[in-house]
């Protein structure tokens, strides 16, 4: 490799115009002033993926789609006192909706009046108990299986299939399923960060969760790494990674266990954006102005509460 001129300054070396595929832990300026954070040029730091973007696929059987609908519910779901499964899409993911009412055999597709979204309604009894059998051990969040054991269960109207089946609550760590799927598609986010520091561009790959707790977002965070912090002043958590080796585990999973919303596209142009650093087409400005063009196309969906 062409050895390249470089100087030592105090926040560590800074080559002009290249890096060494050696360097860790430092910071690299290039053409352009356009500056890279997280080693995004060493070979150490962005692992390669592979260009090729497997095809994608829906949860192949009941095992699978419990799973996702567990996390789906996870994130956007509850059981009501009025014996009913209400989960709620934004309207961009709508299809969605009807694909899991069309999964279920059960449920009404309703649009919420004055907000960009649609809730699917599962209250027929039939319905809800083929929802429990499929996420059945597959529930994380304690709130939910409060829900189920408290507004579901514990009515008169369900005594016999209660007498039939033991509900379970998923105290797994292993996330190799598609649950991270469905929860996902309920409240994470990709983001592509352009932060411009002193005539300079930072670009950061974000992997995003909100919560209200932060019980689900340290599992997750103990699966793909990355950090939780809190917001004060709204009384919530988030997990955010924005390192490049948590940026690769997040794209092993969703290259895996797929997202079904319009999420996945906004993941696709996240996933297109690692390519980009990883080929060190950064080195110069058409590649960077890549990377900001997937960054304006990609939608931010709206809050989706009701």
């Amino acid at each position: 490799m062409k050895k390249l001129k470089q100087r030592s300054v105090s926040a560590g070396n800074i080559l002009q115009n290249g890096t060494s595929e050696t360097l860790r832990n430092k910071t690299v300026v290039i053409e352009e002033n356009v500056l890279i954070k997280e080693n995004v040029l060493t070979k150490e730091n962005v692992k390669p993926i592979s260009i090729h973007v497997p095809k994608h696929l829906k949860p192949l059987n009941d095992n699978q789609f419990g799973h996702y609908l567990a996390g789906l519910i996870d994130g956007n779901g509850h059981f009501n006192s009025k014996q009913q499964l209400v989960i709620v899409f934004h309207s961009l993911d709508v299809s969605l909706a009807y694909f899991i009412k069309k999964r279920l055999g059960f449920g009404t597709v309703k649009k919420v009046k004055n907000k960009n979204v649609f809730i699917l309604v599962i209250a027929a009894r039939k319905g809800l108990e083929k929802v429990i059998n499929l996420i059945n051990g597959k529930i994380r969040t304690e709130s939910k299986f409060s829900q189920i054991t408290n507004n579901i269960l514990s009515q008169g109207n369900y005594n016999e299939f209660r007498k039939n089946i033991n509900f379970k609550f998923n105290l797994d760590t292993d996330l190799k399923n598609h649950w991270l799927a469905g929860f996902s598609d309920a409240d994470a986010s990709f983001q592509i960060k352009r932060i411009n520091r002193n005539n300079k561009i930072e670009v950061i790959l974000i992997f995003q969760i909100d919560q209200k707790n932060d019980d689900i977002l340290r599992l997750i965070k103990d699966f793909i790494g990355g950090n939780i912090r809190y917001r004060k002043n709204q009384d919530t958590y988030y997990y955010g990674s924005t390192s490049f080796g948590s940026a690769k585990k997040v794209i092993n999973y969703f290259d895996h266990f797929h997202l079904l919303s319009t999420k996945h596209i906004n993941y696709l142009k996240w996933r297109k954006a690692y390519l980009i650093i990883q080929n060190k087409d950064p080195l110069n400005k058409y590649g960077i102005e890549k990377i900001i063009k997937l960054k304006n196309t990609m939608n931010r969906l709206s809050d989706t509460t009701v």
